[in-house]
């Protein structure tokens, strides 16, 4: 993949706010080191898959919280969905420190953006909209 391909994923307020204050600001700063991750040299993509995962873990973990907290119904299905993303990061760095950086990269470009906007859409608006009724 060439480094200098444009990316367009970015923070949308219009497609990501699901109107939660602390959820919405974990979710920028998850594309923030998104877009730091798929920027990075080659010698710096470990790295920042580092801080992208400590952030994804906290994220996660905080999510699970919420789950608990408002009793969704979902919380199963949400939380094995973290697992699975938290499994291929993993799997991502390991890569990144072997130089496989090539579909590292295209994983970071295109799995993850797509991923995102998915997850975001369907379990996490559901996430938040409970949340929201549960504690108004």
């Amino acid at each position: 993949m060439d480094r200098t391909m444009k990316i367009e994923f970015a923070w949308k307020d219009e497609t990501h706010l699901l109107h939660l204050p602390e959820m919405d600001a974990t979710h920028r700063e998850f594309v923030d080191l998104l877009l730091r991750a798929q920027r990075a040299p080659d010698g710096e993509l470990a790295q920042c898959l580092d801080s992208l995962l400590d952030h994804t873990r906290a994220h996660f973990k905080h999510e699970s919280g919420m789950m608990s907290a408002c009793g969704l119904s979902s919380r199963a299905e949400h939380e094995a969905e973290h697992q699975r993303i938290l499994g291929e990061l993993g799997r991502m760095r390991a890569r990144a420190e072997g130089s496989r950086t090539a579909f590292v990269r295209a994983y970071l470009v295109e799995a993850v953006p797509d991923w995102f906007r998915t997850h975001l859409a369907t379990m996490d608006s559901d996430l938040a909209a409970k949340y929201r009724q549960a504690f108004p």
